[in-house]
């Protein structure tokens, strides 16, 4: 019966182990999460990385507790007892077990010790008697298999699965031996060596022995397939070789079978890939051992995956599977997410389900109580530890460091600091820096930099975190010396010129000290700043955001860097920032120190500045820039549109506005957004612009901008006397739909537009929408007032000025008018009198409007001593006529055949400087022809034909 021998590929492989209690560490103070390349791994986690659960394994080394390996003659066990492999060797320790024959496929392991490393290769758990636990103790000579050199000759695999050449191994040679009547034991054996080589190889070799019928029953084979399959990551080859070594050649899966596929999804963190095949394990029944779990938990340990984290520990303990990684690595991934409740947990669930703790453990669980300070809980776990024979390292003492620091309880901290000494130890770079971020948390200066200049002589480097806080430690206390001194040590120990300045201004900002930090850094790292347009840019943009302009605008003229686009780019973000402070002044000048370019100007720094001179008012400034970009090979964009526009909008300039918007409109691959479309809108509405109001509409429907509520509002606000009243309709009903609330303005409007348009029944069902939604006014009232008085509708009219004043509302002067003016126009003279009279008891002060109406009732029935009166009201009241009053009044004298005054009101106009309008030439031409002066009236028809005059004119 041969022995399968697989020997550890060499390579570059993890680094040493060394004794934690003598070797500093590379951990950081916060101490969170373990390298299995510092600390001790328990027998029963994972043998080779490449041999996982296979009847053939190799191991790295076993150990127990803390004790310091030492460099071994490589040993293997064959037929069951421990042996030495060569002189030469391998770099790792090596266990081979004898391959089983066909007959019998298993054998009794006599040795004690064989007994020992199988179970706790396999995943078997070890025996529970003290003394078969501590067996590893009681050997000397089996503390650690040594570790030798890789032979200088020999293919193999590094641990990350790459192959590298050797001269004295020759795959030819081992396959030349290999005949279809070759055993089982020796395809193996040459399927072995062959993967050790090359994957391709071993995968050819593999499908020989398919062809050959050597895989029936041979899982072995199967197992050293899916590794090489596994190397590669061509997942479903292997999902294939899995089923066809059940179907086919009626082997049973088990571990062995996926712990291969699962290492090397740990070893290059694929845990997707590693999660499914764990799930492809449960789902056939195959029962997980400790190495699938300890895999599985370090893989989700190092992605951060917590949920699939617990599902396999969930897993694992319904298994009664019991691994201690797998309770240190959900112990540190709950830590690690702050969820040390969780973390607290798990520790009490370990120590219900009885699994032992090892050192890895014991620190983890350390280190939890350390990262919240609770000191108690973590004094308690080291006096366990030495309970229980652990040597404690300086990673634990280094733990309770930091946790006294978090805590606080910096005497404690300095105490255990100086028992280093007494306990054989000396303090590595974590102690020091634990003692230098735990006296910096509390603010502690003079003890701060005393550790952290005992860190340096000791020959250790600062880390970043000790940088950090050194730094925020030296701005709080105002020492300018200090800072030279870390800013130096931060330069020496690599840190970029753009790190160093960022921390110094965030310090030194947050210390409401910046102003030091131009001092300190002329005196150090000034220089260096001018020649990197990181760095500057850091240092200005946190000078103009503490209003230290002139640092700002200084260092702007001494740097040394030469880069336009950046440099822009820069100037721009500045001039944004103190806009958006609301410092305009610091951002024009940090405009007119930019150098420019006549012929291609930035269009954003134009833009903002035509944005920000808007804000201060200087409309001419913003004009001149942008007669610049027009001047200029710029081409506008929406952007650049949208605030030249806004601008002309602020300046009150609406002509110039639309001016602007034509030349846009020309741009056909310039689509307006939603903000440009509402200031057009509202533009054209104040230029009372229907037409283009209407365009406008029709635009935004075509390219689809999303209408919010604003846009609803705006739309109906402006629009409503441009587009078609079903069309607006339309799109209130749509408004009201999506859910959009609605304004008082727009209820206004609608009302308006349907009131004016006799659509009475949805003006009221928008009035009765107003009350209910809390938004009725008074223009609500005169509003729909005035459309009922306008159609004449005197009950409707009466009704809502009865409800006007049960709603707490006065009569208001508008409605008054309407009524006048319905009654009439109507020639209901009573009620109009009577309205009158109610507007005198009320104290009501008459508008021009209320006169003019008075003019045009009392012209119109020729009533020419009332049409007196008003006029001698109107001026005793200091009121003089209007264009509307001369227009009532000419018609009246025509009507009561007095042409003559008529005339003399045209005289009175031009005097008075009022000009006359189409109306006024109409009534008064009206007015000539109805008394026969057809030669005068012909005279004023030619007359207002030379004058040009075209206006609709006022009502009359």
């Amino acid at each position: 019966m041969a022995a399968l021998r697989i020997c550890t590929p060499t390579g570059p492989g993890e680094p040493k182990r060394s004794n934690l209690a003598s070797s500093p560490v590379q951990l950081g103070p916060d101490f969170i999460g373990f390298s299995s390349s510092l600390l001790p791994v328990g027998v029963g986690y994972v043998g080779d990385h490449r041999r996982v659960g296979s009847a053939v394994v190799t191991c790295r080394g076993f150990f127990a507790d803390n004790v310091r390996r030492k460099r071994r003659p490589r040993a293997s066990l064959k037929n069951s007892s421990v042996c030495s492999l060569g002189g030469h060797g391998s770099r790792e320790s090596t266990l081979c077990v004898s391959v089983p024959s066909e007959t019998s496929r298993y054998r009794e392991v006599p040795s004690i010790l064989g007994q020992k490393i199988a179970q706790g290769i396999d995943g078997n758990p070890r025996a529970s008697k003290e003394k078969e636990v501590k067996l590893w103790r009681r050997l000397p000579g089996v503390k650690k298999f040594g570790r030798h050199r890789a032979s200088k000759h020999g293919l193999v695999k590094d641990r990350h699965g790459r192959k590298s050449v050797v001269k004295d191994d020759d795959a030819n040679a081992v396959l030349s031996c290999i005949t279809p009547e070759s055993s089982i034991e020796e395809c193996n054996s040459a399927l072995i060596h062959l993967e050790k080589h090359s994957d391709e190889k071993a995968l050819n070799f593999f499908d020989w022995m398919k062809a050959n019928g050597k895989l029936k029953g041979n899982a072995d084979a199967y197992h050293l397939a899916l590794q090489a399959i596994a190397w590669k990551e061509d997942w479903n080859m292997a999902e294939l070789l899995l089923h066809e070594m059940v179907a086919d050649s009626e082997c049973a899966l088990d571990a062995r079978a996926f712990n291969g596929l699962i290492y090397v999804c740990a070893k290059r963190k694929l845990d997707d890939w590693g999660t499914k095949w764990f799930r492809m394990m449960l789902d056939r029944e195959v029962q997980p051992n400790v190495s699938t779990v300890g895999m599985l938990m370090g893989l989700y340990q190092k992605t951060g995956n917590l949920s699939e984290a617990e599902f396999t520990f969930a897993k694992m303990r319904n298994c009664k599977i019991k691994c201690v990684n797998a309770y240190s690595a959900m112990i540190t991934l709950y830590a690690r997410l702050g969820l040390f409740a969780k973390s607290e947990d798990a520790i009490v669930l370990m120590n219900n389900d009885g699994v032992v703790p090892n050192m890895e453990n014991w620190l983890v669980r350390l280190n939890v109580y350390c990262q919240q300070g609770k000191t108690e809980e973590a004094e308690l776990v080291m006096q366990s530890m030495v309970d229980e024979g652990f040597t404690l390292n300086v990673v634990a003492y280094n733990t309770l460091i930091t946790g006294y620091g978090k805590s606080t309880n910096l005497q404690k901290a300095k105490k255990v600091f100086d028992s280093l000494g007494s306990a054989g130890l000396a303090p590595d770079e974590t102690t020091y820096r634990s003692m230098v971020e735990g006296f910096g948390r509390a603010d502690k200066y003079e003890e701060a930099i005393s550790y952290y200049r005992r860190l340096k002589s000791a020959g250790f480097r600062p880390n970043a975190s000790n940088f950090y806080t050194m730094i925020n430690l030296l701005a709080r206390h105002d020492d300018s010396k200090g800072a030279y001194e870390v800013l130096e040590d931060m330069r020496t120990a690599g840190c970029q010129c753009s790190s160093i300045v960022t921390v110094l201004v965030r310090a030194y900002g947050t210390a409401g000290r910046m102003h030091k930090v131009l001092p300190i850094l002329k005196a150090c790292l000034y220089k260096k700043i001018l020649f990197d347009a990181t760095s500057c840019s850091i240092l200005v943009t946190a000078f103009v955001q503490k209003s230290l302009l002139e640092e700002a605008l200084l260092i702007l003229r001494e740097k040394k860097w030469k880069d336009s686009a950046f440099e822009e780019n820069l100037y721009h973000m500045l001039i944004c920032s103190c806009k958006e402070a609301g410092s305009y002044n610091d951002a024009v000048r940090i405009y007119n120190q930019m150098p420019k370019s006549g012929t291609h100007p930035n269009l954003r720094i134009c833009c903002t500045m035509i944005d920000v001179f808007s804000m201060m008012e200087r409309f001419a400034d913003a004009e001149t820039i942008y007669h610049e970009l027009k001047a200029s090979s710029c081409v506008l964009d929406l952007i650049a549109y949208s605030v030249i526009v806004r601008m002309y909008i602020k300046a009150e300039r609406l002509e110039d506005a639309c001016s602007v918007l034509a030349e846009m409109e020309k741009q056909k691959e310039i689509v307006p957004d939603k903000y440009l479309f509402l200031d057009m809108l509202r533009t054209y509405q104040k230029c009372g612009l229907l037409e283009k109001l209407s365009d406008t509409y029709y635009w935004i429907l075509k390219s689809q901008v999303e209408c919010d509520e604003a846009m609803y509002n705006c739309i109906i606000n402006c629009c409503g006397q441009a587009i078609p009243v079903d069309e607006l309709s339309r799109i209130f009903d749509e408004m009201i739909q999506q859910g959009h609330l609605t304004n008082t303005v727009t209820l206004n409007v609608l009302l308006d537009i349907y009131g004016k348009a006799g659509l009475f029944t949805r003006a009221e069902k928008v009035f009765l929408m107003a009350r209910k939604q809390g938004l009725v006014d008074i223009i609500t009232y005169n509003t729909i007032i005035a459309a009922y008085a306008k159609s004449g509708n005197f009950r409707s009219m009466n009704y809502f000025i009865q409800r006007m004043q049960d709603a707490g509302f006065p009569v208001s002067l508008e409605a008054y008018n309407c009524m006048l003016d319905a009654y009439g126009k109507a020639g209901q003279l009573e009620e109009f009198a009577a309205v009158l009279q109610k507007m005198k008891r009320a104290k009501c002060k008459f508008d021009h409007y209320t006169y003019n109406i008075m003019l045009n009732i009392y012209g119109r029935r020729g009533w020419i001593e009332d049409v007196a009166n008003v006029l001698a009201e109107l001026q005793s009241r200091g009121v003089e006529p209007d264009l509307y009053s001369y227009n009532t009044l000419i018609k009246a004298y025509g009507i009561a055949r007095m042409p003559e005054d008529a005339v003399k009101l045209m005289q009175e106009m031009r005097i008075k400087g009022i000009s006359p309008d189409r109306v006024t030439y109409t009534n008064l031409i009206a007015a000539l022809q109805r008394n026969e002066n057809f030669l005068e009236a012909v005279k004023w028809s030619l007359w207002m034909k030379q004058t040009g005059v075209v206006g609709s004119g006022a009502r009359a």
